[in-house]
């Protein structure tokens, strides 16, 4: 799990990397909650799901935003953010160029950032979003999702009412040609404090199921 400086568009950026355990093994970014909250790269979450990735065969990134930690520059209400993931996943490639598949997985913030990132990468092909802040941030330009992934929530969530996330799947799974999954783990709050153990066992059923050879969703 090297620690690793690459640039960004405000300065060097700070992460974790696992490189690719084999040749065209797919990638993975992992994007944290929000700076301003105390979201790092080495959020418990951002961390499990990170690891999940790498016990997969996936080479994975996760990283600081920009201001978090060691990397430069200051907060920027998710415009900067987009294109530190930008960057982060332009780097990736840079050292791993013969990856057929791109995975992206974020938490609350994290997962806002993912989801744009998805719409202007066409080689992402599979999300992770957990927590997904669907009553603070507008989601309207998932017209159309461009692929198929799973939306996790709690069912005790202080911060996103698990109304606004249902809204959501809703929306997404009137979209032809997309699967969309969505689990909600009935006694978790945001943070999921004493069920990170069953969202991971979520996201791993879903990562399971996707990545066999026989998946019914490509």
């Amino acid at each position: 799990m090297p620690d690793v400086i690459f640039p960004g568009p405000e300065g060097r950026i700070e992460g974790r990397f696992s490189p690719p355990p084999r040749p065209r093994a797919p990638v993975a970014l992992i994007l944290h909650p929000h700076p301003q909250g105390g979201g790092t790269m080495n959020d418990r979450i951002t961390q499990a799901m990170y690891k999940s990735f790498v016990a997969r065969g996936f080479a994975v990134l996760r990283f600081n935003f920009r201001g978090v930690g060691r990397s430069q520059g200051t907060f920027d209400n998710g415009i900067g953010e987009l294109s530190d993931a930008a960057s982060a996943l332009d780097w990736v490639q840079s050292i791993h160029p013969e990856a057929q598949t791109t995975w992206i997985a974020g938490f609350s913030f994290g997962a806002w950032i993912g989801m744009q990132l998805l719409m202007r990468r066409p080689e992402i092909r599979g999300f992770l979003s957990v927590a997904p802040p669907a009553n603070m941030y507008d989601f309207s330009f998932l017209a159309p999702c461009p692929s198929s992934g799973i939306i996790v929530a709690g069912g005790q969530d202080e911060i996103v009412p698990p109304s606004a996330v249902q809204k959501l799947v809703d929306k997404l799974r009137t979209q032809k040609g997309i699967t969309i999954h969505h689990d909600e783990i009935p006694r978790a709050n945001h943070f999921f404090e004493h069920e990170l153990d069953q969202l991971m066992k979520s996201l791993d059923n879903y990562l399971d199921m996707r990545l066999a050879p026989d998946s019914p969703i490509r």
